[in-house]
């Protein structure tokens, strides 16, 4: 087996080698989740970067990551949740080392100290973002600006300092690394949009049917001017039943919620295809291949569902809010 990317930055924190349980848990958590973690590495290699400077920040974000995970699994009592085999009490702990830990290796950052000090600011201002957008998922703001709210404060500030951080330990200037915050911040919607168009369609239903959980489809078929709305709210309290699960997400398709999902990642592709080619990088290719693979996703989801979706379908969506 290949060794691990973060074997040498984990090792040089003392704490760490006396606590192989955290260790293990950011190697095993690195291994499995790899997509998060490589784009500051991804932005180096756009920049031209060193990537021995730069490999501190994706352990600090695997770290930091992780951390989101156990505490978002014990807001949302996610069955699947580390804390329901640890206990709450150890799994919060563990959240709160990893936070600690993600310091920690941006301190061994051979960098120097106004860029290391940018990045304890870039992962400082993440996490406390971060907080701020779980407390309104827990709360779950009503309607479709309460969606965004939650959008913007949960889902981008992460992906927002996946990129920044890559730009400040690259070596990159204040200018370019705010560029790189907000092409993140669009990533994160655009994964946040991916997320709500997979979780519509499982099987059986998930939180997001079962206990009303934010998202943009089944708000959208909730709420907008549509032939079967009313078909779609008296199906919900039986989402259980398969069929009552089959025939609310064959409305999602009919009513223009796909389409207005769409419609929405296919503005967000636009933007950060504008804001990648005005940031005029050295190779934008790694970072390109990102934004292409978002698309082909979307592609291959429209053509199982089979959905055509054309300018004046995504035009009618839009309308119908």
């Amino acid at each position: 087996m290949d060794k691990n990317p973060f074997q040498d930055v984990i090792q040089s924190v003392p704490v760490m080698g006396a606590w192989p349980e955290l260790t293990q848990l950011i190697t095993r958590f690195s291994n499995r989740h790899n997509a998060d973690w490589q784009l500051p590495l991804k932005v180096c290699a756009a920049l031209g970067g060193d990537e021995t400077a730069v490999l501190p920040g994706a352990a600090a974000l695997a770290a930091l990551q992780l951390s989101i995970i156990f505490v978002d699994d014990m807001l949302d009592n996610d069955p699947r949740g580390e804390y329901r085999r640890r206990g709450h009490g150890v799994t919060a702990n563990l959240a709160q080392a990893l936070q600690a830990a993600a310091f920690q290796f941006i301190a061994q950052a051979p960098v120097s100290d106004v860029q290391r000090a940018a990045a304890v600011n870039c992962l400082a201002k993440m996490a406390l973002d971060t907080a701020r957008g779980q407390d309104f998922d827990v709360q779950n703001l009503p309607g479709e600006a309460g969606y965004w709210q939650i959008v913007e404060a949960k889902s981008t500030p992460f992906y927002g300092a996946c990129y920044q951080l890559g730009a400040i330990l690259s070596g990159a200037d204040e200018a370019l690394c705010a560029r790189f915050y907000e092409f993140g911040a669009l990533t994160g919607e655009i994964i946040q949009l991916n997320d709500d168009l997979a979780d519509a369609f499982q099987t059986p239903a998930n939180a997001d049917w079962r206990e009303g959980r934010n998202n943009l489809l089944l708000l959208y078929a909730q709420t907008a001017v549509h032939p079967e709305r009313e078909r779609f709210l008296h199906l919900l309290p039986r989402i259980d039943d398969p069929d009552a699960l089959k025939a609310a997400q064959q409305i999602l398709i009919s009513s223009g919620a796909v389409s207005y999902c769409a419609y929405q990642l296919i503005e967000r592709h636009r933007e950060a295809h504008e804001l990648l080619t005005a940031m005029h990088l050295p190779n934008s290719a790694p970072i390109r291949m990102i934004l292409d693979a978002f698309t082909t996703s979307l592609q291959a989801f429209l053509e199982i569902s089979d959905m055509v979706v054309t300018p004046e379908i995504l035009f009618e969506a839009q309308v119908a809010l």
